[in-house]
Formats: C-alpha cells, sequence, structure tokens
C-alpha cells in the first residue's frame, strides 16, 4: 500500500462478479461516510486481542503484546503496526480499480481513496463527455455506442465478403496468366491485395488448385511491398528449389528481407517500386 494506491490479497477461488465489487464499495463508503473514530489499544495481550476478534494478517509475526485497531468492530477489528486515519471520513472515498488472480485461491483487488478516486471519477466524467461529443450528443449514449457497434460489425462482415470475393476473382486472374513451362506450372504477377493473409490465402488455394507449381507473387499492401513465394513439394524435391531462399534473393529488389519454408515463404521491404523488379528476376530465376 502506498498513497496512490491500496493493495489487498484475499482468499477467494473465483473472479470477483460486478455485483461484488459494488456491494465491498458500497459498504466502504458507508464506512468513511459514517466518520467511524479511530479507537486504538496498545500493549494488549494477544490471546485477549484475538478474544476481541482482531484478525491477524497471514505470514506476520506478533509478540506476546499486540496494538489493536478498530473501526467499527462490526468491520474492522485488526493487529497492526502501521499507521492510520484518525477518523474514517478522512479516507473521502473508496474506490475499487482492478480485481485480478494472485495464485490459486487467492485474489488481489487494487484500489484508490481520496484525491485519487476523485481523479479517477472526473477523467471517467470527462471521457463520457468527450464520447457525447465524438457521437454528437446523443440522449442515450449507451444506445449510441451500442448502435456503433452493431453498425461496425455488420461493416466489417460486408468488407470480409467483398475482400473473399476480390480475392477469388485475383485467383481466376491469375490461373488465366499461367505459363506452362516443360511440365511446370508458372505464375509470376504482381497484385495489389487487401491483406498478407489474404496473400497467403490466394497462394494456398492455388498449390491446391495446381500441380508442379511455381508462384511468386509481388504484392502491393497499403502501399507497402510484399513477396510471397510458393512451389509444389514434388518440384522443392526435384528440382532443388527453395521457397525461402528464392525470396531472399527477390527481396533485395525492395530493400527487404524475408524467409520461410522450402515450399513458402514470404519477404517485406520498403521499396514499393522494385516490385517491378521482382517479377522480372523471379521469372529469370525459374528460366
Amino acid at each position: 500500500m502506498s498513497e496512490d494506491i491500496l493493495r489487498f490479497d484475499f482468499s477467494h477461488f473465483t473472479k470477483m462478479t460486478d455485483e461484488e465489487i459494488r456491494k465491498v464499495e458500497q459498504i466502504v463508503n458507508e464506512k468513511i461516510r459514517e466518520n467511524i473514530s479511530l479507537d486504538e489499544k496498545r500493549n494488549v495481550p494477544i490471546k485477549q486481542a484475538m478474544e476481541l476478534g482482531a484478525t491477524a494478517l497471514f505470514g506476520e509475526k506478533y509478540g506476546d503484546y499486540v496494538r489493536v485497531i478498530t473501526f467499527d468492530k462490526n468491520y474492522s477489528v485488526e493487529l497492526c503496526g502501521g499507521t492510520h486515519v484518525k477518523a474514517t471520513g478522512n479516507i473521502g472515498s473508496f474506490k475499487i480499480i482492478s480485481e485480478s488472480s494472485v495464485s490459486a485461491g487467492v485474489r488481489r483487488i487494487e484500489a484508490i481513496t481520496a484525491d485519487k478516486a476523485e481523479q479517477y471519477f472526473q477523467s471517467q466524467i470527462n471521457l463520457v463527455n468527450e464520447l457525447k461529443e465524438i457521437l454528437k450528443n446523443p440522449a442515450d449514449l449507451k444506445k449510441a455506442v451500442k448502435d456503433l457497434v452493431n453498425e461496425k460489425t455488420k461493416l466489417s462482415k460486408q468488407i470480409e465478403t467483398f475482400n473473399q470475393e476480390q480475392a477469388g476473382q485475383l485467383k481466376e486472374n491469375l490461373l488465366k496468366k499461367l505459363v506452362d513451362s516443360g511440365g511446370v506450372n508458372i505464375i509470376v504477377d504482381k497484385v495489389v491485395v487487401n491483406s498478407a493473409d489474404s496473400l497467403k490465402q490466394i497462394a494456398f488455394e492455388l498449390k491446391t488448385k495446381l500441380d508442379n507449381l511455381f508462384l511468386v507473387l509481388a504484392a502491393n499492401i497499403d502501399d507497402k511491398p510484399q513477396i510471397a513465394v510458393m512451389i509444389s513439394d514434388n518440384l522443392v524435391k526435384e528440382k532443388n528449389l527453395h521457397a525461402g531462399n528464392i525470396v531472399k534473393e527477390l527481396a533485395k529488389e525492395i530493400k527487404g528481407g524475408g524467409g520461410g519454408q522450402p515450399f513458402y515463404a514470404t519477404a517485406g521491404g520498403t521499396d514499393l517500386g522494385g516490385l517491378d523488379n521482382v517479377v522480372r528476376k523471379a521469372k529469370e530465376i525459374i528460366k
């Protein structure tokens, strides 16, 4: 515990619910508002202190005589050698800001009080006001946020569908550019895709669809250059090809680097203008 935050570990085998946290805060703040005065007893025989219901902290060692601190005997009677407020009202307010697991069967809460709690409450008010302003001051902020989340989810699904359709069209276009050279199906092209995942998906789908595949895609992904090399397993063995080694060589053209497995590898770089050279160089390599 410090002047900024307090921690309290306690035995509890499940995560505290929001309702439990609110209940604890309610009880503590009620006792704060009651402004209960400190009741301090010194040099109390340890046996008598325990009979008073004093709580001994686990792991602490106590002598034959102890100090007993009480703030309402029904809630707080403890053996303690530390400092305390003169009355609970000095605490101001109490707010739990986190609840977590410390070990099996032990939970921890962290909380703030007084000025720190006031600052926290004010920051939350400021956040709500900022959200209202961003959302054009809706009459029902909660509903406005929910509507926004639902709209985002709907748009994300639409974008996903569009990306899948775009990837499908790109795959068909690449198949039209296939060159059969001595039984090797060669596809080398510069493409524009939405993500590295889309590039990978296209490469693996083409590998599944085509035998004897040698594929190099020089991709523009959000104005950043990336390369994907896919080689059928049999070509890796028969022609001693290695996608990782090839992509490292091609990556020089985009001022980047990369690597991967013998059958699939990727690389990224910084020079978008080098993608045309990647295509040219890949065609030379397969020759």
